[in-house]
C-alpha cells in the first residue's frame, strides 16, 4: 500500500500547490488521480489473501451524502443537472481518497509519516506564501495574472482560504509540541515547522482564520486538561505561544493589516455576507427536503437574491447554509451525522489512548477539525478541494484506531 499512500500525499501537495484545485484542470487531475488510486488499491486487495478492507463510521455519512447527490441527478431533481454532476465527480474523488486513506494508513508509524508530511507541507507552503507577500507583484507565483481578481496569499487566490489552510496544518504540530509526542531532539524542527504557518496565517490577516485559530488553541486547552492536569504541561504551551507572539510581532502584521484594509472593497461586506446567508435559508425553505442539487446556488441563487448588487454569488460564504440549501433536509441529517459521529468516535479514541505520541496524533487531527468546522461559518472552505481533502484525511486521524508499535526512545 506504499504506493497509494505516495500517491494520497503527492496528490495533497498538488491540491494545494495548484490554487487549491479550484479550477476545471486541476480538479480532472485531483479525480483522475484518484480514479487510479483506487483501481490500484482494487488490484492489490485481489492479490494479497490477507488484504482485508478496513472500515470507518465516517464512512456511513460521506457514502449517505453520496447517494443523496447521486438520486438528485438520477430522479431530475437537481435544478441545473450539469453543475451538480461536476460536484458529484469532485466529491467522488474525495470521497474515494478518505476511502483509501483509511485503507492504506493503519498502523502507528504510517499515520507519523502522514504527520510528519502535513508539517512539512505547512512549512513550505507558508514558507513560500510569505516570501511571495513581502516581493509581491500582482502576480501568482510572480508570474501567473489574476484574471479575475481577488486577495491572494500563498498559492491560493483568496487569503481566507490560505486561512483554512493552515489551520488545517497547524494544530499537529502544537499537540506534538505540548504533549511531548516525538523525541526531544526532533523538538526544534517541530517548532519551527509549526511556528512559521502560525506567523504566516495571522499574515494573511484574514479574521475568520485567526478567530478560528484561537478557538483551536481553546479546543486543544481543553482536550489536554480533560487528561492531564500536570503543570508540567502549562509550561511548553507557554512557551510556543510567547514564540509564535513574538514571531507574529517580528514579521510585522500590524502593516499586513493596513495593507489588506486598503483592499477591504475587493472582499464580501459583513452585511452582504448576511444578506446571502438569509437569501440561502430562503432558498432551503423553499426546498426542504432534498435541496435545489448539489452545486446549484449560483444558478438559483438570483430567484431569491434580496438585494442585487451587479456580482455573481458563488457561494454563501456560509457552508451550512449551502449545504442544506443544495441538498435539503437529506443532504444536512447526513452532514449531522458526520459530525456527530467524529466527535463521538474521536473522544472514545481519545480517552482510551495511553500513549502521549498516540493521543497528540488524534488530538491534533481533532482539533484541525474543529478549526475548519468554525471557519466554515463565514466562509466556504468546504468548497475548496485541497482543504475539503486535507480536512477528511484529518477526519480519518482522529477516528482511526491503530495498534500501538514501538518508536524509537526519546533521548
Amino acid at each position: 500500500m506504499s504506493f497509494v499512500r505516495t500517491g494520497i500525499c503527492i496528490l495533497v501537495a498538488f491540491a494545494v500547490l495548484a490554487h487549491g484545485a479550484v479550477e476545471p484542470w486541476s480538479e480532472a487531475v485531483l479525480e483522475i488521480g484518484a480514479a487510479i488510486l483506487l483501481l490500484v488499491w482494487a488490484l492489490q486487495a485481489i492479490t494479497i489473501p490477507d488484504a482485508k478492507p478496513v472500515w470507518n463510521p465516517l464512512l456511513w455519512p460521506l457514502f449517505g451524502f453520496w447517494l443523496v447527490a447521486a438520486f438528485q441527478l438520477l430522479a431530475g431533481q437537481s435544478a441545473v443537472p450539469f453543475l451538480s454532476r461536476i460536484e458529484l465527480l469532485k466529491f467522488s474523488a474525495l470521497l474515494a481518497l478518505f476511502f483509501l486513506c483509511i485503507q492504506s494508513y493503519r498502523t502507528r508509524s504510517q499515520w507519523r509519516n502522514f504527520v510528519w508530511f502535513l508539517l512539512s507541507l505547512g512549512f513550505g507552503v507558508s514558507l513560500f506564501a510569505i516570501l511571495q507577500h513581502f516581493t509581491f507583484n500582482g502576480k501568482l507565483y510572480w508570474v501567473r495574472e489574476l484574471q479575475y481578481g481577488g486577495i491572494p496569499f500563498g498559492p491560493y487566490v483568496n487569503r481566507n482560504h490560505f486561512a483554512g489552510l493552515m489551520e488545517l496544518l497547524i494544530p499537529p504540530g502544537l499537540a506534538i509540541q505540548i504533549l511531548g509526542g516525538e523525541r526531544r531532539d526532533q523538538v526544534p524542527l517541530i517548532t519551527l515547522f509549526t511556528l512559521l504557518p502560525i506567523g504566516a496565517l495571522f499574515l494573511s490577516a484574514s479574521r475568520g482564520g485567526i478567530i478560528s485559530f484561537l478557538a483551536e488553541v481553546g479546543f486543544l486547552a481543553i482536550l489536554i486538561l480533560a487528561r492531564r492536569r500536570e503543570k508540567k504541561v502549562l509550561v511548553p504551551a507557554a512557551l510556543v505561544l510567547m514564540l509564535a507572539a513574538i514571531l507574529v510581532s517580528w514579521l510585522g502584521i500590524g502593516a499586513a493589516l493596513d495593507r489588506f484594509a486598503t483592499y477591504k472593497k475587493l472582499e464580501t461586506s459583513e452585511g452582504r455576507r448576511v444578506e446571502m446567508l438569509h437569501d440561502s435559508l430562503r432558498i432551503f425553505q423553499s426546498h426542504r427536503i432534498l435541496g435545489t442539487g448539489l452545486g446549484t446556488l449560483q444558478e438559483v441563487f438570483p430567484q431569491y437574491e434580496t438585494v442585487y448588487d451587479g456580482l455573481v454569488v458563488n457561494h454563501s460564504h456560509n457552508d451550512y447554509a449551502e449545504a442544506l440549501a443544495e441538498t435539503g433536509v437529506v443532504g444536512g441529517l447526513c452532514g449531522l451525522a458526520f459530525l456527530v459521529l467524529l466527535f463521538w468516535n474521536s473522544w472514545k479514541i481519545l480517552s482510551a489512548e495511553g500513549e502521549s505520541r498516540g493521543f497528540a496524533y488524534h488530538a491534533g487531527a481533532l482539533v484541525a477539525c474543529v478549526g475548519l468546522l468554525v471557519h466554515a461559518g463565514v466562509d466556504f472552505n468546504f468548497h475548496i478541494p485541497s482543504n475539503a481533502l486535507i480536512f477528511l484525511l484529518q477526519a480519518a486521524l482522529a477516528t482511526s484506531v491503530f495498534p500501538a508499535l514501538p518508536l524509537p526512545r526519546r533521548s
